[in-house]
Parts: C-alpha cells; structure tokens; sequence
C-alpha cells in the first residue's frame, strides 16, 4: 500500500481558551484558540512540507466545527475525524503563570476526544502512513486506551515507525499511578520519543534529567529519546551518542504553548528525511523513497552523526523558541524561512 502520509497523528483536539486581556468594565477576554498536542505537531509538520493525517473526535457542536475547520486550513487530512452529536468538545482554560509557563482547567467529563472507540479508529490511514504520532491524553480514558492500543497495534503490523511524546497534564488523570502505567505502556511501544523534564521526573523519580533520559532509553530500549529541558535546553540521546544544545532564550516570550510540539514536529521531520534517504539507499530505488518499504526498518537504517544531531536539536529549539513569541499554536507555527532566519540571526 502506498504510503500517501508522512505522519499521522491520534488524539485529543480540542479548544484552548487563553487569556486575551480584559474588557472595556474589566472582565477577563478570552481567545478561543485549536489545540491539542497531536494537531500541533501535525501542524508544524504540514509547514515543513509533510503530509498529514488526524484520527479523533470532537462533538459535533460550535467548537468541533472549528476545530475541524481549522485542522483543514492547517493542512491537515481530516477525514479520520469523528464529529459525534453525543458528546461535547473538550475545552481547556490557559493561564499563564509570571515566567510564561501554564495552568491548565479542563472541562471534559465524557469531552468527545476520549469516546473514540476501536472500531472508529481509521486502519487505512494508518497503513498509508510512514510514522503513527501519539500521546498520553488519548490514554486517560479507557475507551480511547483501547483506540490508541488499536493504532499502535495496527501501525506495527504496517511498518510505521512510531513516535510517542507522554504530554503529561495531571488534571486529566484519576491518578498519578494510572498515568504512570499507561505512560510507560506508551514507552514499551514506541521507536522515537520525545519527552519533557518533568516527565522524566515522574517516570524514573530522578531530578538529574539528563541521567533519567538515559535511564528511560535504556530501561525501555527506544532507538530515538529527544529530551527538552524548558530554557535549559534540549537533548537527543541516539545509540550511544548523547548530545545536549542550549535553548534559544527569546525576550519576546509570552507562553510556551505548544512549544514542545513545535519542537516533536520539527525532529520528526529531521529523522523522516534521514529516514527516506537511507531507505533508498538501501533499496536502490532512488526516488521512491518508502512509498513500499518497512519504516520501523528505515528508521533502523539512519545514521546520525554528532554533526546531524546537533542540527537537528539546533532546528527544533529554534523553531520552539519562535512559538513561544505567539498566542495558541496550531494557527501559529512557524514556516521553514522563519526558522531558517531565526537561526541565522541568533547565531551570528
């Protein structure tokens, strides 16, 4: 089967409300912003030139429509998703602590994202797919569990590489335990990872997160762990190369909403452009790159040095740092050029 996507992704999309300033009597604005950390990377992904997919659902009220509407404008294939008149659309409430970091509110008991069921999950998007994108929301509840663990499943069987990132939110969780079980049901299944500081906190109980990343990659054999420290930087531990970059500090700053989804897209696409040219190589096909080949085994076959490691960590804080400059993140995210002169700007 031919693989028509680059990366698809399943999970929750729902709606951000972050705070927009107050009005004219001082009462609290609110910007109803597309969210959803699997839509995000999409997203991000759909500006470097990727095709994508999304598997979900939504309520088939006000807030769903746009959300579906606004995935269609990001580039986003969207006819996994689910509008069910059921149930409602999951809402978050954002606000923004002193140093740009974020509470969240989430107001979704029985929220349309977590009633996906095995059987509306769409098999032959994942089977044209070269990479299945998934996180820890779409296992908080056990009817989407048992969705995610179709797709992972499914995607095995088609030679998807699959790439996890656990996005931990406590509110969402009946319990710290469960989330820690479900997360490392995830790290047991995926081949790329990206995971955050606090994440690796709470999956090794270690504060040193660079020795916890180690601990993670190692405990859970996972080719590719890409670590993210927040303004401290981020780190790629690849085979037995473990390479560390500073954080592009940017005075412009307001949230970091969808930051560490920028970052996950960006790397994503680093590691499917090594992929593809190691897959033709191999094949000898030149340019029908894994239109017919195993990803999981093309993901095998990339080879990175020191020098692509370093840009590949270079390229996705960058592109971390511009998103951080910019309210919501799925109708946000930054194009090639611009990361391309962020770069360039930053480093001379």
């Amino acid at each position: 089967m031919a693989r028509r996507y680059d990366v698809t992704a399943i999970g929750e999309l729902l709606v951000d409300f972050t705070d927009s300033g107050v009005s004219e009597q001082g009462i609290m604005l609110l910007e109803a912003n597309p969210g959803g950390a699997p839509c995000n990377v999409l997203a991000m992904l759909n500006n470097l030139d990727f095709k994508t997919a999304f598997i979900g659902k939504v309520g088939d009220d006000m807030f769903g429509r746009m959300l579906k509407k606004n995935a269609e404008e990001a580039g986003i294939d969207v006819k996994g998703l689910i509008l069910d008149p059921a149930y409602n659309t999951t809402l978050a409430f954002v606000s923004k602590r002193p140093d740009g970091d974020r509470d969240f509110a989430f107001y979704r008991k029985e929220g349309a994202d977590l009633m996906i069921t095995p059987d509306e999950v769409n098999e032959d998007i994942i089977r044209e797919s070269k990479v299945l994108h998934f996180g820890s929301l779409s296992m908080s509840g056990d009817i989407a569990f048992e969705a995610t663990k179709k797709a992972v499943a499914i995607a095995k069987d088609a030679g998807c590489m699959i790439s996890f990132d656990p996005n931990y939110r406590a509110p969402l969780w009946e319990s710290e335990d469960l989330a820690k079980e479900r997360i490392r049901w995830g790290l047991t299944h995926c081949d790329v990872l990206k995971i955050s500081d606090e994440e690796i906190e709470l999956i090794t109980g270690l504060k040193d997160y660079e020795a916890g990343a180690k601990v993670i990659k190692n405990q859970y054999d996972i080719p590719m762990v890409f670590a993210t420290f927040g303004t401290d930087g981020s780190m790629a531990l690849i085979g037995s190369k473990n390479i560390k970059i500073p954080a592009f500090l940017n005075k412009k700053t307001i949230e970091t909403t969808g930051a560490g989804d920028t970052f996950c897209a960006c790397a994503l696409g680093y590691i499917l452009r090594m992929a593809g040219v190691a897959d033709a190589v191999a094949a000898g096909i030149g340019g029908m790159v894994g239109y017919t080949r195993e990803w999981d085994k093309a993901l095998a076959l990339v080879e990175m040095d020191e020098v692509h490691i370093s840009d590949l960590l270079t390229y996705s804080n960058a592109a971390a740092s511009i998103i951080t400059t910019r309210k919501g993140a799925m109708m946000s995210m930054p194009t090639r050029d611009e990361i391309t002169v962020f770069i360039i700007n930053h480093l001379e």
